[in-house]
Formats: C-alpha cells, structure tokens, sequence
C-alpha cells in the first residue's frame, strides 16, 4: 500500500472554526473533527482513527489550553484522544474509554458481509479500510486505540467555558449510551457528533437503542440552530436538521 504524502487535510470557516478530516479513509470512518478557537482556551471535538498524530498536525492552531472532547467512544472519532492533556466525555462512556476494549479494526473482512457497501466511496478499500499508509511500519493489520482516561465527565446541561465561546453539552443517546452534542446558543450553533449528520445513521450496533434514538431526533427538531457540524459528512443548516430527525422518526416510529 502507499504512504500517504499528507495525511489530513482541513478547511477554515469564518468563526474560527476549522474541519479537519483524513482523506484515505474509508467513509465509515471518516470522521469530522472540529477545532474551535476560544479566548482563553481551545476546543477539539473529537480525534479521528490516530493513525497519524493530531496533536502534531494541529500545532499550528494550538497557542493556548485545548480542551478535547470525545462526543462518544466509537474508536473512529477517540484515537488521538490520548495526545491532549485535558479530555471531557460524557460519564455514560467514560470508563470504556480509560480501559478501552472496544471493537477496532481497519480490515474490511472483520466487519458483517454487504456491511461497508453504503458507505462506498472512490478508494480501494477492498482489503483495509484505509487506502494509504501514514507511514513505513505503520501496523494496519493490527490498530488499536490507546486508552485515554478522561479528566472530567460531563452530564445533560454542563457547560464547556472557552472564556468567550460558551457551549451547553446535550445527552443525545440513541447512537451509542454517551453520545453527546455541544451546542453554543449564542450563535445558533450545534456539534452533533453522530447523533445527527447528513447521511446513513446508524442505530442497529451493539451499544445503539432505537427508542432512545427516537427521543433525541424529536428534540434535536426542536433546537433553534442556524448551522450543525456533525461526526461525518458536510454541515447542513436548521432546516435540514429538522428533515433529518423527521424523516428518521417516520422511519423508526
């Protein structure tokens, strides 16, 4: 397989926010992660695989605390967690990830058959999820996510403080028991992690529960949002987002 010249790429948006993503990975895992620029402190909302070091590609960004945040445990969105010094999950998936023993894996012949089919995307991920290297020796066939203990647990209605940016945390189970979304109210804005994005959701793992998916998409529909970055694919507007919990409600109701 090749390496990767540049493993992440990134965009910039105008309210000091900036997406990063890794390109040679498969969409399943292809995780969003945001870096939110604050006055006093910093915000990371989740880490990607780890497959290459975050903390390394985001020094640039970095002059201040980062508070990195693990909107759920799925080990697409918590491999560079361990890289940051202060780390928020939510208490329902706190311990799973200090003694992490979830599944992980980049080999496509460890998931079900016809599995990975939705997802496809241009790439060969015949073999592995990934369809590059970031670098020599990098061990695909055995990956694993390090623990990474969190230094505090947040529950429905805490608050993140960046000094100038403020976000309330929401408990929006349904995806896995944890799941999280960050919502600054002050500018009509929501990181919804995979609670909601705009493509095929998934409630039928094993930690996922469709009554509980149920309640979070009626009160996702109810927010007054004007933008919502989530876990996986592009960010979509309030309009979109009610479609989305609509059309999920009538499929699952």
């Amino acid at each position: 397989m090749q390496i990767a010249g540049r493993w992440f790429d990134r965009q910039t948006f105008s309210d000091d926010i900036t997406l990063l993503w890794e390109p040679h990975v498969h969409p399943l895992l292809r995780c969003n992660i945001w870096h939110v620029r604050g006055r006093d402190r910093d915000l990371l909302v989740d880490t990607g695989l780890g497959a290459a070091s975050l903390a390394d590609e985001i020094r640039d960004l970095i002059d201040k605390p980062m508070l990195a945040v693990a909107t759920h445990v799925h080990y697409d969105h918590v491999g560079s967690l361990h890289e940051f010094d202060e780390r928020i999950i939510h208490a329902a998936e706190a311990e799973r990830m200090a003694d992490y023993q979830e599944f992980s894996s980049l080999r496509s012949a460890d998931f079900p058959p016809g599995f990975l089919d939705s997802f496809a995307g241009p790439g060969d991920y015949d073999k592995y999820l990934v369809d590059a290297l970031p670098h020599n020796g990098f061990p695909v066939d055995n990956y694993l996510i390090r623990s990474a203990p969190p230094t505090r647990t947040v529950n429905d209605g805490d608050e993140i403080d960046l000094g100038n940016r403020h976000f309330e945390v929401l408990h929006l189970p349904g995806h896995s028991p944890g799941s999280i979304g960050l919502l600054e109210s002050s500018r009509e804005t929501l990181f919804s992690g995979d609670a909601i994005y705009d493509g095929l959701l998934l409630d039928d793992l094993p930690d996922s529960n469709i009554d509980d998916y149920l309640a979070t998409m009626r009160r996702l529909k109810n927010l007054q949002v004007r933008v919502v970055h989530g876990g996986h694919e592009p960010s979509f507007d309030g309009t979109r987002l009610t479609e989305l919990a609509d059309a999920y409600i009538a499929s699952r109701s």
